[in-house]
């Protein structure tokens, strides 16, 4: 999974990319674009069941899922025509399965805003009509081409151009790509064109570290006139500074005092999965205990898949053990004496937590 970091300059996206990936890989500056090139980070994700497969597995190592963040420069109004460092920063964006939008909401007079003041509101507004620029120069060229495709007379070609005069119409009125209910087929066509406003948004709401207990995300989603169901973490990049050095139970200790049940970190990967539809199942043996990220929904010989291509080919059958089975049964052997590890067929629907074993051939 990759989420891209994107805001305003000085709105705190670095020294939270820092907090976050704990490294000073972004170089955090008071002054618009410290952040010349995108920078990424590699972050586990916290699964505290993995931990309990470690303790009755014994592996010899443990691999847990992960997440990269793409941090690029701060963006500004004009950007899709190339003001600030412009459109080459907005492309690393395309790559990425979700964007996390930071938004201002802290008051520092040590810290300068581009536009001179906060207003969480007008930097929303400023970003999104960025991206939908972006994206309307993108289906613009497109446009043309599937005109000329169309004149051949072919059906297909014809519902495409349908489908792009369709998106471009709405991008002009200022609708993101996802707001304009394309069906599923709709946007597998519209795919390959990695339209920015077609990404799930979560939006990272940058807090003092007094208002972090006290933010209601649900007021501040009307405030910014978000979707219902529109995802607002509030995250403090300072607090997430403080708890790089701290040990786990250190920052348990912090973070309760603040009144704040998980970190920001935390909060955000969760948010991510949830909007991403996506969840976890095992893998414990001896040598590991690995987590490998699904889509919700997946069955179990996709889930093969994402170990090695040829185990969802050649796949016969799956060996699983649901989570809390497996824990109170002191693991594999265990659940099997009490009938409780299942043989699952190609038809089988992979659930969250399920710790799993595949038989393929090949």
């Amino acid at each position: 999974m990759k989420i891209g970091i994107v805001g305003l300059p000085n709105v705190g996206k670095s020294t939270l990319f820092n907090a976050l990936t704990k490294s000073s890989g972004a170089m955090a500056a008071n002054y618009p674009f410290c952040t010349i090139d995108p920078n990424v980070g590699i972050v586990e994700v916290p699964d505290q069941r993995m931990k309990k497969l470690a303790e009755i597995v014994k592996p010899e190592r443990m691999v847990p899922a992960v997440v990269e963040f793409v941090d690029i420069a701060g963006l500004v109004k004009g950007a899709s025509e190339g003001e600030g460092l412009g459109n080459q920063f907005l492309a690393h964006i395309r790559e990425c399965d979700a964007i996390g939008q930071v938004l201002r909401l802290f008051v520092d007079d040590n810290v300068i805003h581009v536009h001179g003041g906060v207003d969480a509101r007008r930097d929303l507004e400023i970003i999104d009509t960025e991206l939908i620029l972006a994206d309307l120069q993108t289906v613009t060229k497109r446009l043309g081409k599937a005109k000329n495709d169309a004149k051949s007379g072919d059906k297909k070609k014809g519902a495409y151009l349908a489908i792009v005069e369709k998106l471009e119409a709405g991008l002009q009125k200022g609708i993101k790509a996802r707001d304009l209910g394309f069906s599923e087929e709709e946007k597998l066509e519209l795919g390959d064109l990695h339209l920015l406003t077609a990404k799930p948004f979560l939006y990272i709401l940058n807090v003092s570290e007094n208002d972090l207990k006290s933010i209601i995300p649900e007021q501040v989603r009307m405030d910014l006139g978000l979707p219902e169901g529109a995802k607002v973490i509030p995250i403090s990049a300072r607090v997430e500074e403080e708890l790089i050095n701290f040990t786990e139970e250190e920052a348990e200790g912090f973070l309760s005092e603040l009144g704040v049940k998980e970190s920001g970190l935390n909060a955000l990967i969760h948010a991510a999965y949830d909007t991403l539809g996506l969840m976890t199942y095992f893998t414990a043996g001896v040598k590991e205990v690995r987590a490998w990220t699904i889509h919700k929904g997946d069955t179990a010989p996709r889930a093969a898949g994402v170990i090695h291509t040829d185990f969802e080919k050649n796949f016969i059958r799956a060996e699983v053990v649901a989570f809390q089975d497996f824990v109170s049964c002191g693991g594999e052997s265990g659940a099997k004496e009490k009938g409780l590890l299942r043989l699952e067929g190609k038809e089988y629907i992979v659930k969250d937590g399920d710790v799993m074993h595949f038989r393929h051939g090949g």
